[in-house]
């Protein structure tokens, strides 16, 4: 495997079309990202079950929100089991589809089937899954934010020049709390960050730049 190897974008056919977002100063993001388990389902290793499929808390309030703004949404995971031998894309496809029934549509998955030492570029903390993601968006990176559970989604974010917002959980190690730039106890805290053009995560990023909020809606 090269670093040529290529992430899967998959897509929902429920997903209404998406706005290319004008960009300027005090405006939302032009897409959020979010990591998938850990950060919007629980983490059950290796999953290829739908029926394991639980979102966490506060996941479905934090997704409509940023819909509700009138910006994309979309997942980036890394799914390493299928390299493994553990999953096949069928499964990684049905577990997307549960996701989706229990916390609706996502405008893109990009989703880096490959495993840690195949030296691929889309595999988070490297930049790829992102800069697919907002290829397929048509958007910015550095006009984006992800929002993830461990130090790899935010230094995926860094290196893909997006910002990042991390929301530990039980597994997220403490140098990865004190290296992030941003951190929210859940994630409607960390989406009210993000939706808030005033808050630290724009002022600490003034070219972030999405549909205003007064227009987004």
């Amino acid at each position: 495997m090269t670093r040529t190897a290529r992430p899967w974008l998959l897509t929902s056919p429920h997903e209404p079309p998406v706005r290319r977002p004008r960009h300027g100063p005090g405006l939302l993001p032009a897409a959020v990202l979010f990591d998938r388990d850990g950060t919007l389902v629980a983490d059950v290793p290796y999953n290829g079950d739908p029926a394991r499929v639980a979102p966490l808390p506060g996941a479905r309030e934090a997704v409509d929100a940023v819909r509700a703004a009138g910006v994309p949404v979309g997942v980036v995971t890394n799914q390493s089991g299928v390299a493994r031998g553990l999953l096949t894309r069928r499964q990684v496809e049905d577990v997307r589809r549960r996701v989706e029934q229990v916390l609706g549509p996502f405008a893109v998955w990009a989703v880096c089937p490959h495993g840690p030492g195949e030296g691929c570029g889309c595999r988070k903390p490297a930049p790829g899954l992102i800069l697919a993601a907002c290829r397929h968006l048509g958007v910015p990176p550095e006009h984006t934010v992800v929002v993830g559970d461990i130090g790899a989604d935010v230094r995926a974010a860094r290196a893909a020049g997006a910002r990042g917002v991390l929301v530990p959980t039980p597994v997220t190690l403490a140098e990865e709390v004190e290296q992030a730039a941003h951190t929210a106890p859940d994630l409607p805290t960390a989406v009210r960050l993000v939706l808030d053009p005033d808050g630290p995560l724009h002022r600490a990023a003034g070219h972030l730049a999405g549909p205003p909020a007064e227009e987004a809606r």
